[in-house]
């Protein structure tokens, strides 16, 4: 059985008298596709958040790599090998694609100009962008910047990756290059967790689906099982 590479116990998370996480417990193997669904609210964003360091969680702890880093800032995290995609891209728009992976891989992993353009231009190419590594990023198109937001998190080389949303007001075909991107990605070792709304994208692409509700977990399981799952479609319909 492959090592666990993110465990995850008794997170819990509140805003207010809001409880956004309530005890959230779940490992995530090394190499592993695994989905994060839930509808609106469920706690998905606050649950990465806590992951990569942008939220501290208030009980519980996180361990990545057998390193426990509840207590880490976000920069420790990534430089540990944990990086994410966001819902809404943010690169650098006055500068070029090439540039705004330059900056990652200089900040993160201190790389030469040299060293970094030479690795920046690898991402790029495995991204179907390397012909815009001159254009500026204001002047993508929708897909182009889904696929920059990936690059820019691969640009830190982690072990982990997260896709936050990076499907989001994407057609079919659009879609599916990023999933054959995310594919390859993980072909190559990185562990993925994908928080997607296309839910047929996260069910093709995870390898097991983790649904969360009011801040907890109802259900885990194969993509197959959590579909016919009762709890998960009556948290997504209502019924």
């Amino acid at each position: 059985m492959a090592e666990k590479l993110l465990q995850v116990s008794g997170v819990s998370k509140h805003f207010g008298g809001f409880t956004a996480l309530a005890g959230v417990s779940l490992d995530i193997a090394q190499g592993e596709r695994f989905g994060l669904i839930g509808p609106n609210g469920s706690g998905k964003t606050t649950l990465i958040n806590c992951i990569s360091g942008l939220l501290r969680n208030e009980s519980g702890k996180i361990v990545f790599a057998q390193k426990e880093i509840s207590g880490l800032a976000a920069y420790q995290r990534t430089r540990l090998g944990i990086a994410r995609s966001f819902q809404v891209p943010r690169p650098f728009t006055t500068m070029s694609v090439l540039e705004n992976l330059l900056v990652p891989s200089a900040y993160v992993l201190h790389l030469k100009d040299s060293e970094g353009e030479t690795m920046a231009m690898e991402i790029l190419k495995s991204m179907g962008l390397a012909d815009k590594a001159q254009v500026r990023a204001s002047q993508l198109s929708q897909v182009e910047l889904r696929k920059l937001e990936l690059a820019r998190a691969m640009a830190a080389k982690p072990r982990l990756l997260i896709s936050d949303e990076a499907m989001a007001g994407l057609a079919g075909n659009e879609v599916d290059e990023v999933l054959e991107i995310l594919f390859e990605l993980n072909a190559k070792g990185i562990t993925i967790i994908m928080i997607e709304h296309i839910m047929q994208a996260v069910m093709r692409f995870s390898q097991r689906v983790v649904c969360l509700d009011a801040g907890k977990i109802i259900c885990e399981g194969t993509p197959a099982s959590i579909v016919e799952n009762p709890d998960v479609q009556k948290a997504y319909l209502g019924a």
